[in-house]
């Protein structure tokens, strides 16, 4: 007896009832095991039944924003990526998306091939089993997206992860915008955006303690590198 191979499983929690039948046929069609959630409390109730490998929420929900829903995921411990539909692309939107734990937004209206694109860049496990990037008293192991300094295991989202990864595998070497946008996000980014600087600033944060060296060094007028002093 043969057996169908289920991909992998996304929640999407979005109320717009149009928008979530469009958005789920556009993820079925492409391999994904889709449910479809109305509201925050109905997400919390799948997350904890189907353990999603990702989750999409709507920014907008009605009566808890998508904003609470993730950071009560996070609260909980969920680690699996977490994406945000949002209508505004403003600097205090992008820090309110990384104070909740998401990894990532996608803006509306709605674009199949664009949003696709974002999902499996998530969803995509290419790492190499017991691989392990080091630098500085940082360790970054490659199979569990797990970071460590000097043995502090430091909890990341996968876009932090990834910017962090960028960086490790280019030590002492200076890094443009330009070259982080395309190789971090890896899709066509929209408009003038300083989202590289938002994200330096949590993952430096997340990284250094008061005694621990700055090792993301800023190279004024070109970008960015990874360097003890």
């Amino acid at each position: 007896m043969s057996t169908v191979e289920v991909g992998p499983r996304v929640l999407v929690v979005e109320p717009d009832e149009l928008l979530a039948q469009h958005v789920r046929a556009d993820l079925q069609e492409s391999g994904y095991e889709t449910t479809i959630a109305h509201d925050a409390a109905a997400g919390l109730q799948q997350v904890k039944a189907m353990q999603p490998a990702l989750v999409v929420i709507d920014r907008m929900l009605a009566g808890e924003s998508g904003l609470s829903l993730c950071s009560h995921l996070r609260a909980e411990g969920a680690r699996m990526p977490v994406l945000l539909l949002m209508a505004r692309d403003a600097l205090e939107d992008r820090v309110a998306c990384m104070q909740a734990g998401a990894d990532d937004y996608f803006l509306k209206p709605y674009r199949s091939e664009d949003f696709l694109k974002l999902v499996r860049l998530y969803l995509q496990t290419d790492a190499l089993p017991n691989e392990q990037l080091r630098f500085g008293g940082l360790t970054l192991d490659l199979a569990t997206r797990r970071a460590f300094r000097n043995d502090r295991p430091i909890e990341l989202t996968m876009k932090e992860f990834e910017l962090l990864k960028y960086l490790m595998e280019h030590p002492r070497e200076v890094l443009t915008r330009e070259q982080i946008l395309e190789n971090v996000w890896g899709y066509d980014f929209m408009g003038e955006s300083n989202v590289i600087e938002v994200y330096i600033r949590y993952l430096r944060l997340k990284i250094e303690n008061e005694s621990e060296k700055r090792l993301i060094q800023t190279v004024r007028g070109v970008g960015y590198v990874l360097r003890e002093t």
